[in-house]
């Protein structure tokens, strides 16, 4: 998985990006040093609590909390976010503001192990019904330990469908994180939120309502050395194997 490093300058479908270096993340294992140990982000222009929660590692209620920013989460380019309880800064100013709307849920966070109903190509988990992203072949595998994946990879040529795991809101649509490429990140409830990197084209912008199924993107190699989709479902801001949520195939 990419060490993540937030270089975003715009929201998609509004202005473009600057050029940002980009690495396939199998290349890499985890959050580096700076990243782990790092008290406050600066916040650029395009970034998100979402996108910059996802940099870190981090659940983007907790930054929230953390930092006293309450929905629709509002931050500002040059605003110093605190990455931890002890670091919360004092004052954050800048002239910009940009909006970064949530799903709005009535649903609280899962203590327990998901509950799992399986059907013929949907399958509920931590209340909410997910499917497959893609349908090529499964060629990568969630992985803690050895060559770090924080998702799954699969299989596709250029050019072809990626769909809307489960329904929600688009919270980030771009580019800038290094190794995803061009990225799309839904929220899906105030627990999950997946992610569909390496597209070639998006199709949506944030703050888009997402059905389930809906065509989002479709497949590239932005960010990775061949066409394929790598989607990744995070359970309270930590990356959790995609394949315990969607249905067997």
């Amino acid at each position: 998985m990419t060490v993540l490093v937030m270089l975003l300058s715009a929201c998609a479908g509004k202005s473009g990006y600057a050029p940002v270096s980009s690495i396939d993340y199998t290349k890499e294992k985890r959050l580096t040093y700076r990243q782990k140990s790092a008290k406050y982000h600066t916040v650029k222009r395009g970034e998100t609590l979402y996108s910059i929660s996802w940099n870190y590692g981090k659940n983007f209620k907790e930054l929230a909390r953390i930092n006293g920013i309450k929905s629709p989460y509002v931050i500002h380019p040059g605003q110093k976010i605190a990455l931890k309880t002890s670091s919360k800064p004092k004052s954050s100013k800048a002239k910009k503001t940009i909006k970064n709307n949530e799903v709005k849920s009535v649903v609280k966070p899962i203590k327990k192990a998901p509950v799992i109903r399986r059907s013929n190509d949907k399958r509920t988990a931590g209340k909410v019904q997910w499917q497959w992203p893609a349908s090529g072949k499964l060629i990568g595998t969630f992985s803690s330990n050895g060559r770090f994946n924080k998702g799954i990879d699969i299989a596709g040529k250029l050019g072809e469908p990626v769909y809307a795991a489960a329904k929600g809101k688009v919270v980030f649509a771009g580019s800038g994180l290094r190794g995803y490429g061009k990225l799309v990140i839904i929220h899906h409830n105030e627990t999950y939120l997946s992610a569909y990197a390496h597209n070639s084209k998006l199709l949506v912008k944030e703050n888009q309502i997402i059905k389930a199924g809906q065509k989002i993107a479709e497949i590239g190699s932005t960010g990775t050395d061949k066409p394929k989709l790598h989607f990744e479902v995070r359970k309270n801001g930590k990356p959790v194997n995609p394949l315990q949520y969607l249905p067997k195939r």
